[in-house]
């Protein structure tokens, strides 16, 4: 499978809302240019990973350009649009809305004062309460309404998400998108290197058996106070590690796992060395039993200034593709965990309480949410993503309420958070086929 790799694309309102009048459109146009010939040469993308700042100060209007050029980019690369994955970055958060708000001050602010050696049981105490969990994700609600049709909003109860791709021979690749920014803009303010946390919340990378992890963040690790404990979480979990927002595209490969950082698509004019750049990654399964291996190759393509046009980076031997290989033996699988048709009646009954206490460390004895959002990545269910994302805000009540899938309160979220639980909700169900013959009436 051939990956698109990009960050940082930073679509700057008013100039993005005029292609005439944008000085960033060009070096687009330029990346697509190029993407179509390599297109051309290797076949068409299969994923695109996107990681973050793709506003750039989280102005809805922003967005709404975003996601045209990003159906642009798709229908290059010969990528389907359900195969585009997202994670927000600093300039997704709406400084402003941190700025006028004391309250959401207050809420970082108790998260950030907190040793790390507690901030963890900071954290969780803040997400799990109502007010406050609300608060702390206020500042994403643009971000969130763009990405709720990729499948990639996130919520006080769950602030990352994890989709599961098909590889060859057995494997499946699990992607897992991290929110760095939860302490982003704190009182309006531009982070510093080490003001961020992720915590072990997004860091649990269940090590499946025959499952590659792939984890996809804005912020590299030396950006994070909890670095040390990321890093070595990352690198015994995780085969694939994708990073952005320092425009600096380098790459790291280990035994056991490549590390990715992207260059910026757009990065500032006035930034020196300017390089905007792209990255390509293909992964192929070969062998068998304790011989199977996934074979890695990664082209690093960026802007030559001077004719303008993209090259490729080098390696010390003059070659274009990087190559490196993991060993991935087959392994058995972990048997399910037997539940009672009691306990399945109960989890049924209580779809937000299961969500919080997986995400959120609690010991419901079950990872059936888990699962249930892990089939989301499947192409035929990220269809239907788009497609209910696609009907009015009163056409996907209407779905949701005939199928009994909100719950008292529900009304009072922000629908990226709502229908979100709802459609892991129909997935832990298995009805997500009522879903879709509800969606196909509406579409009529």
């Amino acid at each position: 499978m051939l990956m698109l790799h990009i960050s940082d694309i930073h679509f700057r309102a008013p100039d993005c809302l005029d292609p005439w009048m944008d000085p960033d459109s060009p070096i687009r146009t330029r990346m697509m240019r190029d993407l179509a010939e390599q297109v051309q040469k290797l076949g068409h993308v299969g994923a695109i990973l996107i990681g973050g700042d793709v506003a750039f100060k989280a102005a809805p209007e922003e967005y709404q350009t975003a996601r045209v050029w990003i159906q642009q980019l798709s229908q290059i690369s010969g990528c389907p649009k359900e195969r585009i994955f997202v994670v927000p970055g600093n300039h997704d958060v709406d400084r402003g809305i941190i700025k006028g708000s004391v309250q959401i001050q207050n809420v970082q602010h108790a998260i950030a004062s907190t040793a790390l050696s507690n901030r963890e049981w900071k954290l969780k105490q803040q997400l799990r309460d109502a007010t406050t969990g609300a608060l702390l994700l206020e500042a994403h609600s643009a971000y969130n309404d763009f990405a709720a049709p990729f499948g990639c909003q996130i919520w006080p109860a769950k602030p990352f998400w994890h989709q599961d791709i098909e590889l060859e021979r057995g494997m499946a690749l699990r992607i897992y998108g991290l929110t760095s920014t939860l302490l982003s803009g704190r009182e309006g303010n531009d982070d510093n290197e080490g003001d961020l946390y992720l915590s072990p919340l997004q860091t649990v990378l269940d090590p499946a058996p025959n499952t590659l992890n792939l984890v996809l963040c804005h912020h590299p690790i030396d950006w994070l106070d909890d670095s040390d404990a990321v890093d070595d979480a990352l690198t015994t979990r995780a085969a694939f590690h994708l990073f952005g927002h320092k425009h600096r595209q380098r790459l790291v490969m280990d035994p056991s796992y490549v590390r990715f950082a992207a260059a910026a698509v757009n990065p500032s004019r006035d930034e020196k060395p300017y390089d905007p750049g792209y990255n390509l990654i293909r992964l192929e399964v070969h062998g068998a039993g304790a011989e199977r291996r996934v074979n890695i190759e990664v082209r690093q393509r960026r802007m030559q200034v001077n004719p303008e046009r993209f090259i490729s980076i080098q390696t010390n031997n003059g070659s274009d593709v990087f190559t490196s290989t993991i060993s991935v033996p087959e392994e058995a699988g972990i048997p399910a965990l037997e539940r009672s048709p009691a306990v399945e009646a109960t989890n049924a009954q209580v779809p937000a309480a299961s969500a919080v206490t997986q995400t959120l460390g609690g010991s419901s004895g079950t990872n059936a949410m888990q699962d249930a959002e892990a089939t989301m990545g499947e192409e035929d269910t990220r269809d239907l993503l788009y497609r209910f994302w696609s009907l009015t805000s009163s056409q996907r009540r209407e779905i949701a309420t005939n199928l009994g899938l909100l719950k008292e309160g529900d009304m009072k979220l922000p629908e990226p958070e709502r229908y979100g639980r709802a459609l892991i909700l129909a997935a832990e169900l298995k009805i997500m086929d009522r879903v879709a013959a509800e969606v196909a009436k509406l579409e009529i």
